[in-house]
């Protein structure tokens, strides 16, 4: 009854408290102050609350925090916006746009929820994708970018 070592010998996949054996619950996060600048690439979620610049290719679910800023390329399966994203955005499934949202560029998505009170200035393509994550060279995608402002561009020109 209580000193019984019958049932304490569960194996590691039915115990609640083991690490789980892949990276699907693993979230990568960029904290509010960091800044990466270059190519990011990630198999599982990625929240970010500090600032990308460059290119972000991400297998799973991109998080733009509320202090968050991307201003390049995002290519991911789903994403949710709460900051400020500036580039092209390739959604494969549904993408997200809270109301504390700012979202200025080209996207394309399969689905897409924009909350009232979002900024979303964007020209929009959806349905549903056939390209896999990664299978638009980055390098079409920085070319296609060369020609747009970035945010310290346009901040110059209001302020001068």
């Amino acid at each position: 009854m209580f000193g019984s070592k019958k049932n304490d010998a569960t194996p590691a996949s039915n115990n609640k408290n083991s690490a789980p054996s892949s990276t699907s619950n693993a979230l990568n996060s960029l904290v509010r102050g960091t800044k990466v600048e270059g190519t990011v690439s990630s198999e599982s979620d990625i929240r970010i609350d500090g600032i990308i610049i460059g290119t972000l290719i991400c297998k799973s679910k991109v998080i733009i925090g509320p202090t968050g800023a991307v201003e390049g390329d995002v290519q991911c399966e789903n994403a949710v916006i709460e900051g400020r994203f500036e580039g092209n955005l390739k959604v494969n499934q549904l993408l997200t746009v809270k109301d504390s949202a700012e979202v200025h560029g080209d996207v394309n998505t399969n689905k897409l929820l924009v909350q009232s009170g979002a900024t979303f200035n964007v020209t929009c393509r959806m349905g549903a994708n056939k390209n896999k994550i990664g299978s638009t060279p980055v390098k079409k995608m920085n070319q296609d970018n060369q020609n747009k402002q970035s945010f310290g561009q346009k901040a110059a020109q209001k302020v001068g």
